[in-house]
């Protein structure tokens, strides 16, 4: 027997596992690396963070990835070039981790890699299938850091009848539901999407999807408007503008908005481009900091029209909110957040015990540790309106 076949018998036989997750998102800003403790699976996972931190990719590295990104056509050497490239800068990001924070490779028993999404492409209608392609190739990253890497996480839910997103709801499930209380998990990332938990427990009740926009045209617009500036922080620029009404309805009667739960989206959609058909079609005229700030509103209120739409107890219940991601940082957001669901108490995942920033990166070494672990695979298991099955393609080192 291969070795390292009989090396991943053996991390799944361990009363626990150190699995390194590994996550960047269609904002481009950076990697984060989220280092956790695993004992148990499903419902009894328990998990420990035991160190996180966000590498910033340098302006020149995020340049080429946003020439490939989302858009319809590129230049195809340079795609296939960045799929090694991202590989083997994330593993030079992972060896420098665990050199910073004492642990030897050795010690990891397995990477859990999300890749660059590049292109998400959800199919409603016709006979083409969903798609979605994740770069950054996991067989230099086992390979350069001599670690066992599990990675492309997102294939297997496609193929299981999903759209390949949002993927939140098993770690938000399994780390997160609490008997006797309702609970709405909020990722405001580039796209934003939610997981509501049933006080229940019971995976029948789970709803996931996609929201719509999260910061993917807040960031988009704030690089092209406000030279020097990557975002908005702490919503300055966007509190210095006035909520155009006309062009927040026109922007929510768009027909992503409009399409049946659950669903997913990216920047293939939601992007610049969109916005000005949008503004230039009804004939607006605004200040960059007034679409900034009526940006910040679509954000909200499209949020808080899936949550209203698509949970049908959402009236009648009381239901926590919590948020991570980078929008949990906005504090215009979040204060749009409380005041149009004045029901529900809006609060980080931070006191979760999870720190926001590190969440994703968390989930998907949550899902690693899911694939080495879950002994009830089968294939009509569902959470919700997902498909429940055993995620990523593993890459062993040689």
């Amino acid at each position: 027997m291969n070795p390292q076949i009989a090396q991943l018998y053996q991390i799944a036989q361990k009363p626990s596992r150190l699995i390194l997750g590994l996550m960047s998102g269609t904002s481009l800003d950076g990697l984060d690396l989220a280092l956790c403790r695993f004992s148990g699976f499903g419902l009894q996972t328990q998990v420990e963070l035991v160190k996180h931190h966000t590498i910033q990719y340098p302006e020149e590295f995020k340049q080429s990835i946003r020439e490939v990104f989302a858009k319809d056509q590129i230049h195809f050497p340079s795609l296939s070039t960045l799929n090694a490239q991202i590989g083997r800068l994330h593993a030079q990001f992972i060896l420098d981790s665990l050199l910073s924070w004492g642990i030897a490779p050795k010690e990891v028993d397995a990477i859990a890699s999300h890749g660059q999404t590049v292109m998400h492409r959800p199919m409603r209608s016709g006979n083409l299938p969903n798609s979605t392609l994740q770069i950054g190739d996991a067989d230099h990253i086992a390979h350069l850091t001599g670690i066992i890497t599990l990675s492309d996480f997102r294939q297997k839910h496609i193929a299981g009848g999903g759209e390949g997103a949002p993927l939140a709801v098993y770690g938000d499930y399994f780390l997160f539901s609490k008997k006797e209380e309702h609970r709405i998990l909020l990722n405001i990332g580039g796209i934003g999407n939610f997981t509501y938990l049933s006080a229940s427990q019971d995976p029948k009740d789970i709803l996931v999807t996609d929201t719509g926009p999260g910061n993917t045209l807040l960031d988009a617009f704030v690089r092209q408007h406000f030279p020097g500036f990557h975002y908005d922080k702490d919503a300055r620029l966007a509190r210095q503008g006035i909520l155009h009404i006309p062009l927040l309805d026109s922007l929510l009667n768009l027909p992503f908005f409009n399409e049946a739960f659950p669903k997913s989206t990216g920047p293939e959609y939601f992007n610049l481009e969109l916005l000005n058909q949008v503004i230039h079609k009804n004939g607006y005229s605004l200040t960059p900091v007034d679409t900034l700030r009526t940006l910040t509103e679509l954000t909200a209120q499209s949020i808080s029209n899936a949550m209203q739409n698509y949970i049908p107890a959402i009236q009648t219940i009381h239901c926590n909110l919590i948020v991570s991601g980078g929008g949990s940082k906005n504090p215009l957001l979040m204060e749009r957040l409380s005041k149009i669901n004045p029901k529900m108490k809006v609060v980080e995942s931070d006191q979760l015990g999870i720190a926001s920033e590190a969440k994703e990166a968390v989930l998907f070494a949550l899902l690693a540790n899911e694939t080495l672990m879950d002994d009830q695979v089968a294939s009509n298991r569902r959470l919700g309106d997902s498909p429940w099955l055993s995620l990523g393609k593993i890459s062993l080192p040689n």
